[in-house]
């Protein structure tokens, strides 16, 4: 059997001890129907901090058998058991070689577990162009081959069109669902967000909240600044902020905040072809 890569390990030594028996428990259910284990998201582009999910992706050559997706169903409710408070925040899916390799098959649900869940459900949650641009670019690599033996090059306009769509598509959603969202964790989360969007979106790279943070402030209207400093200093535990409701002017702010993101981002979009299908 493979181990956890040596030259990686995390600043979290409770993190890694549930990374290596992930590892281990997986490679002993998939046996031959292992390819590889990584981390994609914050792990990945280096924005993480100790209230992070752990965002993996495992490959598989082909689809999970039943025998396996049970064996799996019992593995992921026993680590999520463990008494790491990590073991509580793994969130990935099992990607067959042949999905993974093409981005034209995004959208298409596969075995997936939620973080704070250990149950195993059908999602296209992961399944999505920006994630396999994470993970051929700068995945972790737990075991296994390079992510970029086994993800085709996105070109940089589909890349874009994608963010594009998800800076739209949930902007939508929260503008038209503004009330699910007013807690001081999603205020807090969406500022940071879109400003790692709209800086994704320029420059065709999926980078980190602070990059995105820093870039904001300096290629926004400086009236952005005080939300955006205020939404950084203000990343407490998610499991705590979720209930706490939302400062009511700064969420306000937020709101018209995406708006502003919204229109430059389609603006941009409009500048550089993205929504013609140029720029490939």
């Amino acid at each position: 059997m493979k181990n956890l890569n040596a030259t990686f390990s995390t600043p979290y030594p409770e993190l890694n001890a549930v990374l290596r028996e992930l590892l281990s428990s997986v490679q002993q259910v998939l046996r031959h129907n292992f390819v590889g284990a990584y981390l994609q998201g914050s792990f990945a582009v280096g924005d993480f901090d100790d209230h992070s999910d752990v965002d993996f992706i495992i490959a598989i050559d082909q689809e999970l058998s039943d025998p396996q997706l049970r064996n799996l169903q019992s593995m992921h409710e026993r680590i999520f058991n463990l008494e790491a408070e990590w073991a509580k925040h793994l969130e990935g899916s099992y990607f067959p070689t042949a999905v993974l390799r093409d981005y034209t098959q995004s959208g298409r649900e596969l075995w997936y577990l939620d973080n704070g869940k250990y149950v195993l459900v059908r999602s296209n949650h992961c399944n999505k162009i920006i994630v396999r641009w994470i993970l051929r670019e700068k995945g972790v690599v737990l075991s296994g081959p390079k992510p970029s033996t086994l993800i085709e090059p996105i070109p940089v306009g589909v890349l874009r069109r994608a963010i594009l769509a998800s800076i739209n598509e949930s902007g939508q959603l929260i503008l038209n669902n503004s009330e699910q969202f007013s807690n001081r964790f999603y205020q807090t989360f969406i500022v940071l967000h879109y400003c790692r969007k709209l800086h994704d979106l320029h420059t065709g790279v999926i980078g980190s909240k602070r990059s995105g943070a820093e870039w904001a402030k300096r290629n926004m209207d400086q009236s952005w600044s005080g939300l955006i400093d205020r939404a950084w200093d203000g990343r407490p535990n998610p499991a705590y902020s979720v209930q706490q409701p939302a400062d009511k002017a700064d969420f306000k702010s937020t709101l018209e905040f995406v708006k502003e993101v919204m229109k430059a981002a389609n603006d941009f979009g409009s500048a550089e072809r993205i929504l013609t299908g140029g720029d490939d």
